[in-house]
């Protein structure tokens, strides 16, 4: 085992027979059970606060003359970056809405994508920060297949996660799983990972 942390990251308004939420427990559950470490759970779907300008003002504000209140107005985005930062590797479960993700989710991104911290700029372009080594990106649509031209969500987050360094990105797609067979998931899951 290595000790490996997992961020675990969950998006569905559904609390309840949420397909990504299921899935994602399980493979989240498997992964500590193969690596070990820690998970850090964020539910983005309970609130993550979106980006307005005071937020602007602050984060482009350098550290060392930021005010009391700047710091303040970055804290939670602080803790954000603090999360993924401890994480060897990352699970998104990510519900497909309207042919792209949750606004949630897109504020958790706002609030973690942030120069200095994630990525930086260099005379060859920008380069990611993040730790994460791999991310699964759990994902479910109530009719928009995944990876398709229509469906926006896996695209975007394979981009973003490439921009802050995250280069080994696996879809887990969770359509038409029947989320009450838990001998349905543990094959799906096991074909996926290999376990």
């Amino acid at each position: 085992m290595n000790n490996s942390n997992i961020l675990w990251v969950t998006a569905s308004s559904r609390y309840t027979d949420s397909v990504t939420r299921t899935l994602s427990e399980q493979l989240v559950n498997s992964l500590q059970h193969a690596q070990g470490g820690q998970v850090i759970y964020r539910d983005v779907a309970a609130g993550i606060p979106f980006i307005d300008e005071a937020w602007i003002g602050a984060n482009f504000t350098a550290p060392e003359q930021r005010s009391e209140a700047q710091k303040q107005i970055l804290a939670g985005s602080d803790h954000l970056v603090d999360e993924l930062n401890q994480a060897e590797t990352l699970v998104l479960a990510v519900p497909v809405y309207n042919f792209g993700i949750p606004a949630t989710l897109k504020s958790w991104i706002d609030q973690v994508g942030r120069v200095g911290l994630t990525f930086k700029y260099t005379a060859e372009g920008p380069v990611g920060l993040a730790n994460v080594k791999k991310a699964w990106l759990v994902m479910a649509s109530g009719g928009v297949p995944i990876g398709s031209e229509m469906e926006f969500a896996s695209h975007y987050l394979k981009q973003f996660l490439a921009f802050i360094g995250i280069d080994d990105v696996t879809v887990v797609d969770g359509n038409g799983l029947d989320i009450h067979n838990s001998d349905a998931v543990r094959s799906h899951l096991n074909a996926i990972t290999g376990g």
